[in-house]
């Protein structure tokens, strides 16, 4: 067979084939479909039946819902009925019990209005019996003015003096007695404490004096420091700040100023340059600008020293040197920097005996006068002054009320403040401690007796012990004992107000009664 006829057998079979495969797919899609609608309709039929039942069962389970829900409403409005029959009942009581109230208070108002009436009544017959009583007793009261040659102002004037008088003397015993319970005790244990104090501390009987007077080796000397038209004299006043007093006083040159440490400083410098000799401007600059600083190192040092001596430790800078400047500064021409160790030590000997704390005693006894040392250049007292510059640099708040209180700038309210007060007295007042200029001294006195004399009733008044006591002799017949006793108050507080003085001052009052007969 030829390839011809090969591909012409091949299209008839492809003619035939195509028509023959049309119809057998048509019929194999017929039967597919004729399954799946069957397929449908039984699922379909199946739905049905399905949701029917769903249906009633769900109508089943909404009414058993509405059944319970209506059981729940009936028991509710049950329940709420009972509560209104129980409320209306409640209400019921309560207006009769207002109405029996109501009742009640009528008849209250009724009776009050009656006791009203007969109280009226009898206020108006109280009316009149006191008016009746008054009269009576103003015409008894001017009966008994008529007898007596007294108005009753008098006679209340006269009553209201004898019991003042009374109430006075009274009041005179009661204190006498009380203070003098009090003093037995506190005197017994104070004395003890401050002998013990004096009796462990020994200082120096007299303290060290700064001094203003430069010796010379001869009056020739005073035209050297003088200078040529005063150029020496004016240069060592300008780089001192001190002025040099060159008059008739034999081989003595006197140094002028407030302030100790320029004056020390000059005095030294003049004292070096009359050893040297050489005295001129140049020279004097020099001398005095060495020995400054020469005195600054040394006044750090002797404040240091002071601190360690005395047992004091982690004291701030400034107050060491302020402390070392007190070697320089005197008051009564006692040296404050060997009052100021007395006055620690002896601080810390009566705190030990009282208990207290020793290193804060001492602390406080050592910078009570600091202030001092700067008191030539800040305005105020010596004790303020010390101590804004304690809280300055950081010290405790009781050591800078010992300092601001030991001389009465403000109260005492502490027994640290007390101690501070009573060993600076102690270091003031012992014998050789301070002296004093002659007119000063006797002023005081003066002052003392006359304020004691300024007292109705007094009639000799003697300052005794370098005015440290004063004896008061009052009259006999026109002043008792309970007088006395108060004179003495009133003169003590007097002496506090009007004068200034170190320690204290004993107040003696001496009422004498002498009887005097002659034999014949």
């Amino acid at each position: 067979m030829t390839v011809i006829q090969i591909i012409s057998f091949l299209v008839l079979g492809l003619i035939l084939g195509l028509p023959l495969g049309f119809l057998l797919r048509k019929k194999s899609m017929e039967n597919r479909f004729k399954s799946i609608e069957t397929y449908s309709k039984t699922v379909l039929t199946d739905s049905q039946k399905e949701a029917k039942n769903i249906i009633k069962e769900a109508n089943l389970q909404a009414k058993d819902l509405l059944y319970h829900m209506k059981l729940d409403f009936e028991k509710e409005t049950k329940d709420q009925k009972e509560q209104i029959k129980k409320q209306e009942k409640r209400l019921s009581l309560k207006k009769e019990q207002e109405g029996k109230r109501i009742e009640s208070l009528e008849k209250r108002e009724h009776k009050t209005r009656d006791k009203e009436k007969k109280i009226d009544r009898m206020e108006s017959d109280i009316f009149k019996k006191e008016a009746e009583y008054k009269r009576l007793i103003a015409e008894q009261i001017n009966k008994t003015e008529k007898i007596a040659g007294i108005s009753r102002e008098e006679a209340k004037q006269i009553l209201i003096k004898s019991m003042e008088l009374e109430a006075k003397h009274d009041a005179a015993k009661l204190m006498r007695k009380i203070e003098n319970e009090s003093k037995y005790e506190a005197d017994r244990k104070a004395k003890k404490i401050i002998s013990l104090a004096v009796k462990r501390y020994s200082g120096d009987y007299v303290a060290e004096k700064t001094v203003s007077v430069v010796n010379l080796p001869n009056d020739e000397m005073k035209g050297r420091i003088i200078g040529r038209e005063g150029r020496n004299i004016r240069a060592i006043e300008a780089a001192t700040g001190i002025d040099l007093i060159i008059d008739d006083t034999p081989e003595a040159v006197i140094l002028s100023g407030f302030n100790p440490i320029r004056r020390e400083i000059a005095k030294i410098a003049l004292e070096k340059l009359i050893e040297d000799g050489r005295i001129h401007p140049a020279r004097i600059e020099e001398i005095v600008d060495k020995i400054s600083k020469d005195l600054e190192a040394s006044i750090i040092e002797v404040g240091e020293q002071t601190a360690f001596d005395v047992g004091v430790h982690e004291l701030h800078p400034e107050l060491i040197k302020l402390l070392g400047r007190l070697k320089y500064r005197s008051s009564y021409a006692q040296n404050v920097l060997l009052h100021s160790r007395e006055v620690a030590f002896i601080c810390g000997i009566m705190a030990a005996e009282l208990g207290i704390n020793v290193k804060q005693a001492k602390r406080a006894g050592l910078l009570h006068d600091i202030g001092k040392a700067v008191d030539h250049e800040v305005e105020g007292p010596h004790a303020v002054i010390g101590a804004d510059l304690a809280r300055k640099y950081g010290e405790d708040e009781e050591v800078i009320h010992a300092i601001h209180a030991h001389h009465e700038d403000i109260p005492p309210d502490s027994v640290l403040a007390v101690l501070v007060q009573a060993a600076d007295t102690l270091s003031g007042a012992r014998p050789g401690a301070r002296q004093e200029m002659l007119e000063s001294y006797v002023k005081r006195l003066q002052d003392l007796e006359d304020i004691a004399m300024s007292t109705p009733g007094v009639n000799k008044t003697y300052a005794i012990q370098a005015g440290r006591e004063i004896r008061i002799m009052v009259e006999g017949k026109t002043i008792s004992d309970d007088q006395s006793y108060i004179i003495c108050k009133d003169i003590a507080k007097k002496i506090e107000k009007g004068l200034s003085y170190p320690g204290q001052i004993k107040v003696t009052v001496i009422r004498e009664t002498r009887a005097v007969e002659y034999a014949k």
